[in-house]
Order: structure tokens, then sequence, then C-alpha cells
């Protein structure tokens, strides 16, 4: 198994993301995962840096840490030959430590460009073809590509490694599983399902198994709960309801009735080693292989020094 570190895009500016990366590496951390939005999810947490530069300068910075985008959408605000560009030069910056995280999108980050944000078949068809896309650009030389949602007009990238990165693609059910099988070399997930493990497996997929586990760290129980509950109460809402809303007043009001109690049940919450071992447990008990932790706790260095003195040690010797 590895452990990754989830930098928080959405509640630190870009110079704090890079400075959390470097003691992540310090920390004995694998690996950190970044989400590409344009938007925060909630205006409490006041921040959305764009993701390559970010993971760009933290090439320069680290040389051990594996880097991840957790996960970027390639059909509606990019087009995908944009996103094989950069993730071609991303690989070759970081001398080959980068995995390429992608999924079908959120409403609140994809509306942004004007195109709409189509229903959920539509998206998948779009992912589909965005996916071949990347793909096609991958294998070098001129390509053209002409499907129903994406074209593709005599474009080559230049600079290609020799080790294509990772691609994992991001998966909720049956539909992205396939797409994941047929495409990724990976998957991501954000729930701790053995069926979407065993569903992607089954299907022939291999590689990677890619997923978040939330924790909320602080000195005390009640300091975790109240910064969770502040900055991520949005997520007890479910995926389905998560892609749709278009802006962070929105997801503010998806919220309102979320208690203080659902985040406790959702999060490890304050200094329990216990509880983080926990919830890190039903991921890997699903069968995931690359946990990343996601700290919504008010501390980012007081999270480090736990991890480095009590739950690492616990993770490593199982």
């Amino acid at each position: 198994m590895k452990i990754g570190y989830k930098l928080v895009a959405e509640a630190f500016g870009p110079q704090e993301l890079v400075r959390q990366a470097v003691r992540a590496e310090q920390a004995g951390f694998d690996f950190v995962e970044m989400s590409d939005h344009f938007h925060p999810w909630v205006e409490a947490q006041g921040h959305s840096p764009f993701v390559w530069n970010v993971l760009s300068a933290i090439a320069a910075k680290t040389t051990t840490l594996e880097l991840a985008t957790g996960v970027t959408c390639p059909s509606v605000r990019y087009h995908p030959a944009i996103i094989a560009q950069a993730a071609a030069t991303l690989a070759l910056l970081s001398d080959g430590r980068f995995t390429l995280g992608v999924g079908s999108g959120e409403r609140l980050n994809e509306h942004i460009v004007g195109r709409g944000f189509p229903g959920v078949h539509e998206r998948h068809a779009m992912f589909d073809e965005a996916l071949d896309i990347i793909r096609l650009l991958w294998k070098g030389g001129y390509q053209n590509y002409d499907g129903t949602y994406l074209k593709l007009e005599d474009a080559r990238i230049f600079d290609l490694p020799d080790v294509l990165p990772t691609l994992a693609v991001a998966v909720s059910g049956p539909d992205s599983i396939a797409l994941a099988a047929e495409h990724g070399d990976g998957l991501f997930a954000v729930e701790p399902k053995s069926d979407l493990v065993s569903g992607y497996r089954d299907a022939g997929g291999t590689g990677p198994l890619y997923c978040e586990a939330p924790l909320a760290w602080a000195t005390t129980e009640e300091a975790a709960v109240k910064a969770a509950h502040t900055t991520n109460a949005w997520s007890v809402a479910g995926w389905k309801v998560l892609a749709e809303l278009p802006n962070p007043v929105n997801f503010e009001a998806a919220a309102v009735t979320v208690r203080e109690d659902d985040i406790r049940e959702q999060f490890a919450c304050g200094p329990d080693v216990e509880r983080h071992l926990e919830v890190i447990g039903q991921f890997t008990d699903a069968g995931f292989d690359h946990v990343a932790l996601m700290n919504t706790g008010p501390d980012a260095d007081g999270f480090f020094d736990f991890f480095e003195k009590e739950l690492r040690p616990r993770l490593v010797t199982g």
C-alpha cells in the first residue's frame, strides 16, 4: 500500500500547497494528490489555484514524492489535447512521478466556459472520446479524431516521456467502471466500496487503486469537527448532488442540514489514532492500495507531526 497526502487546493493558496507537499515528502508520504478545480466548494475555503502550475513547482522541489491529479476533467473546460500535453510535460518534469487522474467532471468547475454541462450519459460519452484522444496523442506523431462531441485536427505532442503517465480513471458506478477498464491504467474513487474495486478487476482493469480517506486532525475532537463542518459539510451530500451544483453558494445551501454528528460519522475527527486507522481501514479493506489522507482539520503542520509520530508507524506495520 502507498500512503498519500491530499493537497486541499480549495483551502490553501499555491505557495502553501507547495510547502505542504515538501513537508509531506519529509514526513514519509509516498504521493500527493490534488484536485483540478476552478472554484472552491464553498466560500469559506477561499482558494482554487491552477493545479498544473502547483504540481510543476512541487516536482521541482521534491525528489521521491509521486504526484497525481485527483481528478481532472478533460472534456469540457479543457480540450483533451491540452491535458495530454500537460500530463506529458509534467511526467517529464517529475522524472516519471506523475499520475493523471481523470473524471467526467462537476458543474462547479466546467460550466464556467459557457458550453453548458450535459447530463450524465452524455458526459460519459464525451469523457470516452476525451480518453480516446489522450491515448491517441500519447502514441506520438500527428493525429486526427472526428468524434460526436470532440475533434482533433493534425495535432502532435512533441515532448513525450519514454514511460507515459499512469492514467487513473474516476469511478462511481458501472458506466464509469467500464470506461476505466477500457482506457485506464488504474482507478480513482472517493467511497470505500469494494464493488468498485471488484467491478474494475472483473472488467479486466489493472493497476493502482486510488482513493481519499476523510480525516480531520486537531488536538481535540471538538475543534476537528468544527473545522470539518465549516469547510466540508457539503461532502456528505453524495456524488450525484456534488456533480450538479454550479457555484459555492449552492454547496453552502445544500449543506445547511448537515449536522456535526454527520461529520463525526464520516470523518476521523480529533487526535485518536485508532479512529483515524478505522476510517482509513474502510478503504484498505475495500481493496484500495493508494490511499490519500485528506486532512480537513485546522492545523496542517500538527497533522504532519501526528502522521510521522503516530499514524504512519501503525499504517506501515499494518
